[in-house]
């Protein structure tokens, strides 16, 4: 999720296991999570699906906070919530909830590799709405990054064979692109709860209302029958929602406190290739060449934009954290991308 906060001191460094550890977790964590929400929107409707997640998932965090640092939880402001509201409706409505839709059709590790895009978007949309400064290797990296979204959805565009779902296809490629607006409103105009763990919380829970809004709008609840959910399913949604959102974004919490930026933010261009293979292992999904080749183009455009931007000199006043498109809810990493999601 999204939050700011003022400068505070570095906390100690820990032991260089536990930073590879919790290096891990994002790895891993994030890149299954693409595998998650595809087997949960086997039967369970996308937006309903997301909806419970991250309203389950936003009350149970903002209950710890409220147990553990009491302190900490004060009713918001009303530009507060607002914001709030805002950062949640982008980053969750349209970046999770067009995520969960598209994935019903669209393979998960295609969609892994498309939604790896975010920085790309980052990069394109401060630098038309902020005049964030894009050097020159982020600029190579925007348009290798788009070639590489061209060799993938070419042949859906071209009507030629290997074609993928229209509609889902539409789905995935708006999720980036609203958490990537999300992300930067959160960074340059919203005014969030101090706290990010508290600001994560609310953004989840009015997050969760604009994709119960969503549902609705698209008749779901009408066409859900509980009884006929899937225990796989069941038990994706519950990895959603435990393990993808509350434990990877504490762990990536953690991370952005203790350890350098440039090696958190490897998670964005390793998500993908973890997704890819929990696909073709688990899913069986198909890896053709042309996935292969695009897939590398948009790593590669990923690498170079994370690069390009970790060089940059930037304060740490500023931080966002915001939880993917990655599906996760995952944030990305402050200085080098997005702000992650993810």
């Amino acid at each position: 999720m999204a939050h700011s906060t003022k400068p505070s001191a570095r906390p100690a460094t820990p032991e260089r296991g536990a930073i590879w550890l919790g290096l891990a977790v994002l790895y891993t964590v994030w890149g299954s999570t693409y595998l998650g929400i595809a087997v949960a929107v086997e039967t369970i409707p996308p937006f309903l699906m997301a909806a419970a997640r991250f309203a389950l998932a936003g009350v149970l965090l903002l209950g710890w906070v409220a147990v553990r640092r009491p302190e900490s939880f004060r009713r918001p402001t009303r530009r507060e919530l607002i914001d709030t509201s805002i950062v949640g409706a982008l980053l969750l409505g349209g970046g999770m909830g067009m995520v969960a839709y598209g994935e019903q059709t669209i393979p998960s590790g295609i969609a892994a590799l498309l939604i790896a895009m975010m920085p790309v978007w980052v990069a394109v949309l401060g630098r038309l709405a902020f005049h964030e400064q894009l050097p020159r290797l982020a600029v190579i990296g925007i348009v290798v990054g788009f070639v590489g979204v061209a060799v993938l959805v070419g042949p859906t565009a071209l009507g030629a064979s290997g074609a993928l779902d229209a509609a889902g296809l539409v789905a995935i490629l708006i999720s980036p692109i609203a958490w990537s607006s999300g992300s930067l409103f959160a960074t340059h105009r919203a005014t969030l709860p101090r706290d990010p763990l508290v600001a994560t919380g609310l953004q989840m829970v009015t997050g969760a209302g604009a994709l119960a809004v969503m549902s609705i709008v698209t008749a779901e609840p009408g066409r859900f029958d509980p009884a006929a959910v899937s225990a796989p399913s069941a038990v994706a949604f519950l990895y959603l929602t435990i393990v993808g959102s509350i434990v990877a974004f504490t762990t990536f919490g953690w991370m952005i406190r203790v350890a350098p930026l440039p090696l958190v933010a490897t998670y964005a261009y390793v998500n993908p290739v973890v997704a890819v293979i929990l696909g073709a292992i688990v899913l069986r999904e198909p890896i053709e060449p042309r996935t292969l080749v695009a897939g590398a183009v948009i790593v590669a455009a990923v690498a170079l934009i994370v690069t390009a931007r970790g060089r940059m000199t930037r304060p740490r006043a500023e931080t966002s954290v915001t939880t993917p498109p990655g599906p996760s809810a995952r944030p990305a990493a402050p200085a080098p991308s997005r702000s992650t999601s993810g």
